[in-house]
């Protein structure tokens, strides 16, 4: 799962809110799919750009296209997926996110609430609240405060 970074984290809660109130949702578009969303909150690139990243490469979905990722092929995707990857992701994501399929993510529903259809746009956005949730939570976990030990009552004011 992707890092817990606070970058992160905010721009998959912005894009979930984006995505809640958008009419642009296309699972079949690389450029306004799951994974297409968030490129566009990170990178800034619009759908139109994204897809033609896409189909200009080697074509497939999110999932081939991280599959088949090199950091060093010179394509505008990989260049894409080098930015997400800087950002906090894993190529396992891609799939995940497109899919809706990280268990760790699914964990977070009741059980009778896991099965999410991953072209559906508001099954997405709790997708991304929960996967959201999760990353800050593993954040917190790994902030630690200094003790603070008072030995002396006096020095209390």
């Amino acid at each position: 799962m992707a890092s817990p970074k606070p970058a992160l984290i905010q721009a998959i809660r912005n894009t979930a809110k984006k995505l809640a109130d958008s009419p642009q949702y296309q699972w079949g578009h690389m450029g306004s799919c799951n994974c297409g969303h968030l490129v566009q909150e990170i990178t800034q690139l619009s759908r139109a750009q994204i897809h033609e990243y896409a189909m200009r490469t080697r074509g497939g979905d999110w999932s081939e296209q991280a599959l088949d990722f090199c950091p060093t092929s010179g394509y505008l995707m990989d260049q894409v997926i080098s930015i997400m990857l800087d950002a906090g992701m894993e190529l396992s994501d891609f799939k995940h996110l497109e899919r809706l399929s990280d268990k760790e993510v699914l964990a977070r529903f009741p059980k009778d609430a896991r099965h999410l259809r991953h072209n559906r746009r508001e099954d997405v956005v709790k997708y991304m609240s929960a996967w959201a949730d999760s990353l800050e939570e593993k954040l917190i976990q790994q902030v630690s405060l200094p003790s603070l030990e008072l030995t002396d009552k006096a020095e209390v004011v």
